[in-house]
């Protein structure tokens, strides 16, 4: 067994680089290829990873968020079962920041400004308190999150 291991490594040492990304790049495809991995993106963060791992293990769920207008996409975005509000609220930035940066596009976004313009509500109910577990307002797996405008007081 140490000889196949030695001969493999002797192999692998005279490689180029575009020769060991092509060759890592094929062994990658064939990981996502698992059943498992399908839903993720073809080249996926350890984190994307680990949540699938979880959904498929049971210890997280998928809470579907959409802007406040029908029409919008739906980010599927993955939180543990226990999360909390604020969990869900960094979920979504990871999400989104994954999705600008994978898009090419400027990855510039002030969190700060979208949570102070803007809710997320559950059947029309507020997510207002960020330390409740998303359980206390009824969130389940696959149920959707919306984002709704605050409205000032003057």
């Amino acid at each position: 067994m140490a000889a196949e291991g030695t001969d493999e490594k002797q192999k692998n040492d005279g490689l180029s680089h575009p020769e060991v990304m092509s060759l890592f790049s094929e062994k990658l495809a064939e990981i996502m290829s698992d059943p498992l991995l399908v839903g993720l993106p073809s080249q996926p963060t350890l984190e994307e990873v680990n949540s699938q791992i979880a959904l498929e293990h049971g210890r997280a769920i998928v809470v579907n968020v959409r802007q406040h207008d029908e029409m919008s996409t739906v980010l599927p975005v993955v939180v543990i079962q226990n999360a909390t509000v604020h969990d869900l609220k960094k979920a979504i930035q990871r999400h989104i920041s994954l999705k600008l940066s994978r898009e090419g596009g400027p990855n510039i976004v002030s969190w700060y400004h979208v949570w102070k313009t803007y809710w997320l509500s559950f059947e029309g109910q507020k997510l207002m308190e960020d330390h409740k577990p998303l359980s206390h307002y009824g969130i389940q797996n696959k149920d959707e999150v919306t984002f709704v405008k605050r409205l000032r007081r003057k």
